[in-house]
């Protein structure tokens, strides 16, 4: 039977911090797990994941509706991550740290990591679709709060505003994320959550499932914008989260734990 990564690093003489190690350990073994899911398991862990993170967006839209206040929305918000940490269920963006390392690690392929992107953010989306069908035609006032809240989104322009808020919903995800993993308690992740949605929602950042799932709320109450004005916006700034999510949080433990990785490659490819 293969040992886990912990277990492998466990069994070494090589001067590394025990706390980074086991660290490392926890991310390789759990991307590992991850990128190994059938194409049904990681459909349905995505179509879970964006049914629990639409609760988030209707708590967004219900506290922004009554208060004008996108602070105040964004601490609303957090609702759908803690959802998400509760029932382990799968978020696009938050899929950068830890399959990314088990993928360096020689854990798993990038085919398997491309799987598990593009299957999660397609159900992602289409789980958030349907809940918010469900939400507009039973509560018709998030709808229109819904559709004055997408103006952000489709009417802005290519700029390096919009560059800028797109990579900086990258970076803090995958902050977020690393918090989660650092956490010693259920606590101290829920926390975490709470951080990430209050800067990614409160902030108004361009993050391209949550913004999606807004404005997929105003299509179906009605909006004089559609589909194609999301395309527009979309493809930008889903390409723009994973480069911020990659190119700082990640990078930055990759580097940290360069020593690490070449181990567990060269741990992988024996058992190979």
């Amino acid at each position: 039977m293969a040992q886990s990564t912990r277990e492998r690093l466990g069994h070494t003489d090589a001067p590394v911090e025990d706390e980074v190690a086991e660290a490392f350990g926890h991310i390789v073994d759990e991307g590992a797990q991850r990128l190994h899911r059938t194409w049904r398991e990681v459909l349905a862990t995505g179509l879970a994941g964006g049914l629990e993170i639409a609760t988030g967006v209707v708590a967004l839209l219900a506290v922004y509706g009554a208060t004008g206040s996108h602070l105040l929305a964004g601490l609303a918000f957090s609702i759908g991550f803690i959802a998400l940490v509760l029932a382990k269920s799968e978020l696009f963006t938050e899929g950068f740290l830890v399959p990314v390392t088990a993928v360096v690690a020689g854990r798993a392929s990038v085919a398997q990591l491309g799987k598990l992107w593009a299957g999660t953010l397609a159900a992602n989306l289409v789980g958030g679709w349907l809940v918010m069908w469900l939400v507009v035609h039973a509560l018709p006032d998030l709808g229109a709060t819904a559709v004055e809240s997408g103006r952000t989104f489709v009417d802005a322009p290519l700029d390096l505003r919009a560059v800028s808020l797109a990579l900086l919903a990258g970076v803090f995800i995958t902050l977020m994320t690393r918090m989660q993993h650092g956490a010693d308690s259920e606590t101290g992740k829920l926390a975490a959550s709470v951080v990430g949605g209050f800067l990614l929602a409160g902030l108004v950042l361009f993050h391209s499932v949550l913004d999606s799932l807004i404005l997929f709320g105003a299509f179906h109450h009605g909006a004089p914008y559609g589909y194609t004005d999301w395309l527009a916006w979309f493809w930008y700034t889903t390409l723009l989260n994973v480069a911020g999510g990659l190119g700082t949080i990640t990078l930055l433990r990759l580097v940290r734990s360069k020593d690490l990785i070449e181990r567990e490659r060269s741990a992988a490819g024996a058992e190979d």
